[in-house]
């Protein structure tokens, strides 16, 4: 089997000498970059299967390059950000990235982080030549199985967590359910985030769902419990 290619961007060149090290060790091809627009060149010329990003870096900042790679890529991207830093944390997952992980880190969390990310974009590759399963809720279209979204016939953008979050709540239809259990249900593995994650990832497919993403119609909020779904 090929191995899986991690791109690294990480100015501090112990720590990524560290995370590359440990990579290797774990089968994985692993290229490097040490500030954010050699990173984002090398993220659009290579085309790794998962990308680490730093916050802090020079030349563009992660929330950059996070941005501009996710104008032409899906490739899942972990961010990496400072522990007391928790608005980087939210402000990564708004502009597209998949996860994030808090430094210092340890190793077997890190590597857990990539292989789950990894594996969740293995799982939508296989499933390209199953047959649809095209549900309706009124104007809005799921395929749940090519793990496609469509509104008025107008396909939607969706990042993989952002598909997985409204296929869960839509399958459910009008079950509530609180942002603890989303984590642990849609983000599967042992997810160290916290709830706010789930709050970015919720107000960031309104934006793509609905008419107006301030009076939604298809997610939608039970005060002082969490969210649901239900058709219009």
């Amino acid at each position: 089997m090929e191995s899986k290619k991690i791109l690294i961007i990480e100015d501090e060149k112990s720590i990524s000498d560290i995370v590359k090290f440990n990579l290797v060790k774990e089968g994985f091809d692993v290229e490097t970059a040490f500030d954010g627009l050699a990173g984002l060149n090398k993220a659009l010329q290579i085309n790794p299967d998962l990308i680490l990003l730093d916050v802090m870096l020079p030349s563009l900042d992660g929330f950059q390059v996070c941005k501009k790679i996710r104008e032409t890529k899906t490739t899942p991207i972990v961010m990496l950000t400072a522990k007391e830093e928790e608005v980087d944390k939210v402000l990564g997952l708004e502009l597209g990235a998949d996860d994030y992980i808090t430094k210092p880190f340890g190793m077997r969390e890190l590597i857990a982080r990539i292989k789950a990310n990894i594996r969740r974009t293995e799982i939508v590759d296989g499933l390209a030549g199953k047959p649809a399963d095209i549900q309706a809720f009124g104007n809005l279209e799921i395929d749940m199985n090519r793990y496609e979204a469509r509104k008025k016939g107008i396909a939607l953008e969706l990042t993989l967590r952002e598909f997985e979050l409204l296929k869960y709540l839509a399958e459910r239809e009008n079950k509530v359910f609180s942002r603890e259990q989303l984590l642990e249900e849609v983000w599967g593995y042992e997810y160290y985030g916290d709830i706010r994650t789930v709050d970015v990832t919720v107000r960031r497919l309104r934006e793509k769902l609905e008419d107006e993403s301030s009076e939604p119609q298809y997610i939608m909020t039970k005060r002082g419990i969490g969210y649901y779904f239900r058709i219009p």
